[in-house]
Formats: C-alpha cells, sequence, structure tokens
C-alpha cells in the first residue's frame, strides 16, 4: 500500500514562492503518476497538477500552468510543488495522490496523503 507524506505548508505574503514536498514509499510499478490537488473551505477538491514517474511527462490545470512546477526524483521517491507568484485564492490544504494514470480527476487516484495547509495573506 501506498503512504504518501507531504511537507512544506506554511503562511506566505501574496507575491510569495513556496515548494511542496512530498514523498511516497510503498509505491509498486502500477503506481504510475502523482499529482497535486488542492481544497479550499466549501469548494470541491481542485486539480493542480501531475507528474509521472517515467519519463516526467506533466499535466497541469490551466489556471496554474506557469505559476505552478510540478516535478520528481525517482531515486527519492518524491514530487515537489514548486508555486510561485502566490495569491490569496491559492489559499488551501494541498494534497499529493498517488494513481496508474495522469488524469484530472480526484477519483483517478487511489491513495492521498494528509494534506498540508498553505495561506497567502498579507
Amino acid at each position: 500500500q501506498v503512504q504518501l507524506v507531504e511537507s512544506g505548508g506554511q503562511w506566505v505574503l501574496p507575491g510569495g514562492s513556496l515548494r511542496l514536498s512530498c514523498v511516497a514509499s510503498g509505491r509498486t510499478y502500477d503506481d504510475a503518476a502523482m499529482a497535486w490537488f488542492r481544497q479550499s473551505p466549501g469548494k470541491e477538491r481542485e486539480f493542480v497538477a501531475a507528474i509521472r514517474w517515467i519519463g516526467g511527462r506533466t499535466l497541469y490545470e490551466d489556471s496554474m500552468k506557469g505559476r505552478f512546477t510540478i516535478s520528481r526524483d525517482n531515486a527519492k521517491n518524491t514530487v515537489w510543488l514548486q508555486m510561485s507568484s502566490l495569491k490569496p485564492e491559492d489559499t488551501a490544504v494541498y494534497y499529493c495522490a498517488s494513481g496508474s494514470y495522469m488524469r484530472r480527476n480526484s477519483n483517478d487516484y487511489n491513495y492521498w496523503g494528509q494534506g498540508t495547509q498553505i495561506t497567502v495573506s498579507s
């Protein structure tokens, strides 16, 4: 069973940058993709970005492309989400997820981390 542990969430000023980490353990060949989602109070969980372990192909939510960058290190079983030009509307709990396919739908991911809170505020 895959276990995911996120870290890096914190309070940050608007316009600031932040990098989230997600360490995966117990993954198998079928766990081919990793993704970041986020959820704000009262809103549905929202896709942010995804990446394939093999080859590194990426997928982004259009509104976040250019500000957010997803990357991975296979040897460290770690995925990062580098975020820049942060806005108050980026405030949310950010989750990493593991699945067999790189897709935008949260239902396509089998394993989830506990989430890490990002607050963008002055």
